[in-house]
């Protein structure tokens, strides 16, 4: 059994929460970092460039937090996340459109390596609700626009130039209200691995992206995605986690005309969507449910639902114990 406490916390700006997250969680992400060698990773003066080229706009940010960080080099190429360490993950994601545009996701991870922090800020000026990776990327989240989006690994092995997706997935957040200019901003920003982004804007408008660092970002008009993109590319990890069964289901499901959106949301909290495989190395840590129109972002586990909006935010800790069986979550204001 693995045991996690998810802190959701509110800080508009940089500050004293953060840099408490940054002292627990630093030493883990130092060594991720460093896993290949300090030459593999970028230099200062080579991730600055990268973020003033391609996002201008969190610069001050980053600057902020890595005066939070303490200063020093190794921490401010970490943070830029630029050409970062690889990693893979899991993830299945699709939007109910049919009456209130909703973004629904499992996170598929392993339970020690999630951050396990759910952060309200206003860092650019506008509201965003995001479950964090490397202590300021997202995995997913709603900003105050009703702009939801999600991340998945696309099933490829190819490494290149560019930024880890979390912070991209922050970037459309922190700087796009509609899915048409997150669309827009993909197709700029490079990615240093294959990932499926998937979001849906406050009118229902949506997309999924299929980006990779060697070769242009699609966008297309689906409303799913798994862990591939249009073919099956890396055959051994699309059997590993199930990755067409997965799509098919979720194919399937919304294309039943009797299908109702509770009842969809319900079956990522159940097989095949739900995974508990975590002696193979990850399992759903989470279901996140974004109601863009409402501007609402609900967090479920088996026998718990964490309610929060823009508008509403509370800060609390839950308990997670993952494994089998599943358990009932505690939560603690």
């Amino acid at each position: 059994m693995d045991h996690v406490v998810l802190y959701a916390l509110n800080e508009p700006d940089p500050g004293p929460k953060w840099k408490a997250l940054w002292t627990r969680l630093e030493p883990g992400y130092r060594r991720w970092f460093l896993r290949e060698g300090d030459a593999a990773r970028p230099s200062y003066l080579t991730c600055r460039r990268a973020l003033e080229k391609h996002m201008p706009e969190l610069v001050p940010v980053w600057e902020a937090l890595v005066e939070q960080a303490g200063g020093g080099d190794t921490a401010a190429r970490l943070l830029s996340l630029y050409r970062p360490t690889p990693y893979l993950t899991g993830c299945s994601q699709a939007v109910w459109n049919r009456t209130c545009p909703m973004l629904i996701r499992n996170y598929d991870y392993g339970p020690q390596a999630w951050d396990a922090v759910m952060l309200r800020s206003v860092w650019t000026g506008r509201r965003v609700i995001a479950m964090t990776d490397v202590l300021w990327g997202a995995l997913d989240g709603i900003n105050e626009s009703g702009l939801s989006v999600a991340l998945a690994f696309g099933g490829r092995k190819v490494v290149g130039d560019g930024f880890g997706i979390p912070l991209i997935v922050r970037y459309l957040l922190e700087t796009c209200e509609t899915s048409r200019q997150a669309a827009a901003a993909l197709r700029r920003l490079p990615s240093h691995m294959t990932y499926n982004v998937t979001a849906v804007d406050a009118t229902g408008s949506y997309f999924t992206a299929h980006v990779a660092p060697d070769r242009p970002t699609t966008i297309t008009a689906r409303r799913i995605a798994t862990n591939h993109q249009n073919i099956v590319e890396w055959h051994e990890h699309a059997h590993a986690t199930g990755s067409v069964d997965r799509e098919r289901f979720l194919v399937g499901r919304l294309a039943d005309e009797d299908e109702e959106a509770e009842r969809f949301v319900q079956r990522f909290l159940e097989p095949p969507l739900f995974s508990t495989r975590f002696d193979h190395g990850w399992g759903t840590l989470y279901t996140a449910v974004y109601r863009s129109a409402d501007r609402i972002a609900e967090y479920r586990w088996p026998g718990t639902v964490l309610a929060q909006s823009i508008d509403r935010f509370r800060e609390v800790s839950v308990r997670l114990t993952y494994g089998q069986p599943p358990r009932t979550s505690r939560v603690s204001a």
